[in-house]
């Protein structure tokens, strides 16, 4: 597997760092991400799905640093919404975008493999692992990322329930100046700015991913079965291990 090639930390540096963990709840979204700027290497880089709340961490970062890259990462297999929503903040955030998909076209992986999401976990995990994971390592090689801003947050899910501030993966930094955030605190940042969620909210979607793995509240009994069948929780993106 290919990974990020950055520097680890300073020592002192992650020392710094650890304290953030401390300190950070008293500080605003905007003071996080503005310390970590300050204090940290770059080259900075931003992830997004432009999912559901995804207005709020873009409009934070591009408030900071207009010219920051924004990663998306196009499995082929988003919502037509989804589409349309990341051209709609694009163009009204003027946002860097970066898009990012696998070497092998969605077609051709279908012949060679099928639907592999149809597959069981085996299947859907290899899926993610050529659609999301090697597009997004690819992406932070290539961009020459240091430091990786993310919009997850604590509560959206069991598995992100011990979420750090601050933690370091595939070589990189990874901030989340959001990792706090309850869904109250979103709604409020948004309409605060006059910024949209994402369009499929209104149709009972909460967690919004590809078409063919992604389902309504109207559709299943049980939120952990909202993304992929509820076989798992995560796409393999964020790996949480604190610094």
């Amino acid at each position: 597997m290919s990974t990020c090639k950055v520097q680890a930390l300073h020592p002192t540096q992650s020392v710094e760092v650890q304290q953030w963990q401390q300190s950070w709840p008293r500080l605003s979204a905007s003071q996080r991400i503005e310390q970590a700027m300050q204090e940290l290497s770059g080259p900075f880089v931003l992830s997004s799905s432009f999912g559901m709340q995804a207005a709020v961490m873009l409009h934070l970062v591009s408030s900071i640093d207009a010219g920051m890259p924004v990663i998306f990462i196009d499995t082929g297999y988003h919502f037509a919404e989804t589409y349309r929503f990341v051209d709609a903040l694009v163009q009204r955030l003027q946002l860097n975008l970066h898009v990012y998909r696998s070497l092998t076209t969605p077609a051709w992986q279908e012949a060679r493999y099928g639907k592999r999401w149809e597959q069981g976990l085996a299947g859907i995990q290899a899926y993610n692992q050529d659609n999301k994971v090697e597009p997004m390592q690819r992406a932070l090689r290539e961009l020459q990322a240091r430091v990786w801003f993310s919009g997850l947050r604590r509560d959206q899910s069991s598995s992100r329930s011990q979420l750090p501030f601050v933690d370091q993966q595939w070589g990189c930094c990874k901030v989340h100046p959001l990792a706090d955030w309850s869904d109250r605190d979103v709604h409020e940042y948004l309409q605060q700015h006059d910024l949209p969620y994402h369009p499929l909210r209104e149709q009972g979607y909460l967690s919004i991913g590809d078409w063919h793995t992604t389902r309504s509240i109207h559709e299943v009994d049980d939120d952990e079965k909202l993304r992929f069948f509820g076989l798992a929780r995560e796409c393999g993106l964020h790996e949480i291990s604190e610094l």
